[in-house]
This record gives C-alpha cells, structure tokens and sequence, in this order.
C-alpha cells in the first residue's frame, strides 16, 4: 500500500496487532483448561524473532568476495515480513498437582498486558493515519 518507512511503520504495527489477538486467543485458552489434569499452557513467541530479524538488516556484513554463485555468504538479512508467531507448550513449569502449569492470576494479567499493547498500537497506527490526513489537506 504504501512504502517507504512509513509503510514499514505501519506494518509492524499491524503485524503486532495480529500477534496480540492470536495472543488473546492463546491465552483464552490456557484459562478456559485451568483445571484440566496435565493440560500444559501455550506461549505465543514473536517479539524476539521479529527483534532479530531488524537487527539483521541493519547489521553490516564482513567484508566478503564472492566470485562464484555457489559461493554462501557470510551474512543474510532475513527480511522481517517472513517472521511468523509461534505458538509453543510451556513443559518447563508446573503450577499444580495435577500437572497443570496454567496459573490463573498470570494469565491474568498477560492478558491485561496484550490488551494495553493492542489498544496502544491501535491509537498509534491511528496517529500515523492522522498524519497523512494532516499533510493531504
């Protein structure tokens, strides 16, 4: 739609807005199983690629001759619109007896914390919009 870091701003916003609704979603889930014997919670992990994939394009590569295409470079920046959230099973605790790992009160308050970010990326993407009204008129 647009390019430029304009666009690429409000990308990353909208990638991030996606990631906290498939967050919420995750989360709904992990509380809707508290009580479930050995239902183990789910994560969603997508800040920490998405971090390392920017730091990639921004990184310079050594100083590299590459004469034949067969040749691998050294460094490969991974373009940030390939990063995908992931959704993985917490093994590593346990929060009760049963093998349950959902604690109500964390899930709790992730889930006010997804919500903030959701609603704070929504004003800022509506900032960025209001911007290029304010130029248009």
């Amino acid at each position: 739609m647009f390019s430029g870091s304009f666009g690429r701003t409000v990308d990353l916003m909208r990638r991030g807005m996606d990631v906290a609704v498939l967050r919420r979603n995750v989360i709904a889930n992990n509380l809707a199983n508290a009580e479930t014997p050995n239902f183990k919670r789910t994560v969603v992990n997508f800040e920490s690629e998405l971090a390392r994939a920017l730091a990639s394009e921004r990184s310079r590569p050594p100083t590299q001759f590459l004469n034949d295409p067969r040749h691998i470079p050294f460094h490969q920046p991974r373009d940030y619109r390939t990063v995908r959230p992931r959704m993985v099973l917490d093994y590593l605790t346990t929060a009760k007896n049963n093998g349950n790992n959902v604690d109500v009160e964390e899930e709790g308050m992730l889930a006010q914390q997804n919500q903030l970010l959701y609603q704070t990326l929504a004003t800022a993407i509506g900032a960025q919009y209001n911007l290029v009204n304010l130029v248009l008129r």
